[in-house]
């Protein structure tokens, strides 16, 4: 069995939007005979973008699991979409996936969301391989992109190959094959797209001298890694392929290098050896660590609401245990992925530990309950496609039978329960309103909505209690497009969308101090407090920022509350604090701090401490002046030179702030900050003002200020 787990690699293939991700999922089908002809994106017949609406677009939307042999391995590849909109897709991917193939396109180079992407990888510490795809285009250069990856990304590339030419057939020195530094051989594909032919030569003399001068950069990038090579190269030995091939995989699998392949997925070339890299230099569930997890025996039955413990007293949250990738190991597993069926929900499933059986009973044990297990399925794109008896650690599966279990949910053998840590998705960006057309819809707009929750981690739907409309939130505008288009298509539902409404959050101007008292008699029973409190802006930093979260609560010292009282005003400020701010967005860099009060010998109640609690802290609040803060995007806009000055004054007149820009092939991009309130309709306008020739991609950046006339129209 352990044989078999040293043949598995689960992989994903991220990158940004338009780098040719489905384009290589496709060719890898193909070369491994899972398909007898490979789809094309343009015309709508690729595997994994099987919905509907990904076929209309030309883009991926959701995130696709196939599995197919290559050579003596079986890979689980998971194809995710390169739209910022669409991140938690590629989130939650890299949160159960071993390795990775990021592709960079060979003539944009690394764009904003290739840094998403990487930096995702570098979160949940995925190994990864480079393929510098579309080498096939005009403009295409290698190089430039090679030097990108490691100064915009901060990695340590290392070439396996270098391309024979660059650009189309019409050019004077076209991209027609790939030089394999590990063998020293030219690779060329006379079969292009339509076949899988590879021809292995001897490199000619006029590529020689180049190949050499790679070859060597390649070792030079590998002398730390390995002792016997240095050796080697001190003593001018001829280095083994096999030596080399050793350092490359180990020093990927513990993300100190990451191997750079190239190629043109479109025209068949150099798709093969990518599949070669991923079975020889990415790990197989046996070469990742074993995975931690917490035991909830032990774990605080806290509400979770407190950001006031340290980092050290982490430790009280329960006992740390690990799962090996081990068939014998009691199971456990991770929800990461809910499709909502009428006849049953479908959970995407990774199996970190032990075996998994249909008609079986397993234990969520972060909502304590029991889950069957009804079916297991091998999933074929979004769809099943083979039933299974069991599945051991390392595989992903298909389940159907979960009633309670959604995105980022532990499951585990009953008798021995495990919490893994969950999947964290960035908060939602931008709201609209939406209602059906009738007032009969509004039951089933509320079925389906919940179905696109499950389904959706970054979509969000709620009613306003004030106005009584939906709110939808998502990451941005095409997400929510995409969402309308599926309540119409899928769930036959016409309804009304009205202006979007952007994710404001609130902080304070400066620091500010309010004493809040009670003084009541209740049915006869009097309740008397005071509480000091005082808000200030606050914004952590350091390895600690992300833990704390948003707000935090604390204490000062000789504050002269005894524990009884202290703890409901701490428990009070804290839902305070939750709740929102003046104007009545949520908070956000804002610490809240306990600084005295005062007890009556017989009067003071848990009542009477609330009380005074809130009035001091909604008293502080105001007293320190309501800052607006709104989602500030990062733009990386790219546009023939001819244009740049229109567009640089239309992003000024949206407050953008343009922080720099650069020359890349042909085009020139502006990189640059603008509030999210006023980049609606932003590609429409883009298009027009370059008729058509610029593209932008944005992702959320930060909060700030909004201005003041922003702030008026909410108070």
């Amino acid at each position: 069995m352990a044989a078999k787990l040293s043949h598995i690699r689960n992989l994903g293939i991220i990158a940004h939007i338009d780098a040719g991700k489905t384009t290589v999922t496709e060719r890898m089908l193909f070369c491994s005979g899972a398909k007898h002809r490979a789809g094309e994106v343009d015309r709508g017949t690729t595997t994994t973008d099987d919905d509907a609406e990904e076929a209309e677009r030309g883009i991926t939307i959701y995130s696709a699991c196939v599995r197919f042999p290559w050579n003596d391995v079986e890979i689980n590849l998971i194809d995710t979409p390169g739209h910022v909109d669409f991140t938690a897709e590629v989130e939650r991917s890299l949160r159960v996936l071993d390795g990775a193939v990021i592709v960079f396109s060979a003539r944009e180079g690394v764009e904003a969301q290739s840094e998403t992407v990487w930096r995702q990888a570098d979160k949940y510490k995925v190994p990864r391989l480079a393929f510098i795809n579309k080498l096939d285009r005009e403009g295409a250069d290698f190089e430039a992109v090679f030097a990108e990856i490691e100064q915009r990304l901060g990695a340590t590339p290392v070439p396996l190959q270098i391309p024979v030419g660059q650009g189309p057939p019409h050019v004077n020195n076209p991209f027609r094959g790939v030089i394999d530094l590990v063998r020293m051989k030219l690779l060329t594909f006379p079969e292009g797209k339509e076949g899988n032919k590879i021809v292995a030569e001897d490199i000619p003399e006029d590529l020689a001298v180049e190949a050499s001068l790679w070859r060597e950069k390649l070792l030079e990038s590998l002398y730390d890694y390995s002792n016997k090579l240095m050796e080697l190269a001190l003593a001018e030995e001829p280095i083994p392929e096999e030596l080399i091939r050793r350092t490359v995989r180990d020093a990927t699998i513990h993300l100190r290098i990451q191997p750079v392949l190239v190629g043109s997925a479109l025209h068949g070339m150099g798709v093969q050896p990518v599949l070669d890299a991923v079975a020889a230099y990415l790990p197989s569930p046996l070469d990742v660590p074993p995975v931690s997890g917490i035991d909830p025996a032990g774990k605080s039955k806290s509400s979770g609401k407190s950001k006031r413990k340290s980092a050290d007293e982490d430790d009280g949250e329960g006992k740390k245990i690990q799962r090996k990738p081990d068939p014998d190991e009691p199971f456990c597993g991770l929800v990461f992925k809910v499709q909502p069926y009428k006849t049953g929900d479908l959970c995407w499933i990774r199996v970190y530990s032990g075996t998994l059986k249909g008609n079986s009973r397993v234990l969520n044990p972060g909502k304590d309950t029991k889950e069957n297990i009804a079916q297991l399925w091998r999933i074929h794109a979004s769809k099943k496609d083979e039933q299974l008896e069991e599945v051991v650690a390392g595989d992903i599966v298909g389940a159907i039978g979960l009633r309670d279990s959604v995105t980022g949910d532990t499951l585990c053998d009953t008798r021995s329960p495990i919490v893994l840590e969950s999947i964290e998705f960035p908060e939602t960006v931008i709201s609209m309103a939406i209602e059906p057309e009738s007032t009969a819809d509004k039951k089933k707009l509320a079925e389906a909505l919940d179905m696109l929750r499950k389904q959706d981690p970054t979509f969000a739907a709620e009613e306003n209690e004030e106005t009584g409309q939906i709110l939808i939130s998502g990451m941005g505008e095409l997400h929510l497009e995409v969402i309308q288009h599926r309540l119409q298509r899928d769930f036959k539902l016409n309804v009304k969308v009205h202006n979007p409404r952007v994710s404001y959050r609130e902080t304070v101007a400066a620091a500010a101090e309010a004493t809040g008292e009670c003084n009541r008699n209740i049915n006869g029973v009097q309740h008397t407090a005071q509480v000091r409190v005082r808000v200030e802006p606050w914004a952590p930093t350091g390895p600690l920022a992300a833990q704390l979260g948003p707000t935090t609560v604390s204490v000062a010292p000789d504050n002269g509350l005894p524990e009884e009282f202290l703890n409901v005003v701490l428990e009070e400020l804290e839902t305070a604090v939750s709740g929102g701010g003046v104007v009545g967005f949520p908070l956000l860099r804002l610490k809240a701090t306990v600084t005295g009060g005062e007890v009556h010998e017989t009067d003071s109640t848990e009542i009477a401490f609330r009380t005074a609690a809130s009035q001091a802290f909604d008293a502080a609040l105001r007293e320190a002046g309501p800052v607006l803060l709104e989602p500030i995007m990062k733009l990386e806009l790219a546009t023939p030179d001819e244009f740049v000055g229109d567009l640089i004054g239309d992003l000024q007149k949206r407050r953008a702030i343009i922080h720099d820009q650069e020359s890349r092939g042909a085009a020139t991009v502006i990189h640059c900050d603008a509030p999210l309130a006023e980049l609606f309709g932003y590609s429409g306008a883009m298009r027009s003002l370059s008729q058509g020739r610029a593209s932008c991609s944005m992702q959320p950046s930060t909060y700030s200020p909004a201005p003041d006339e922003v702030l008026k129209r909410f108070m």
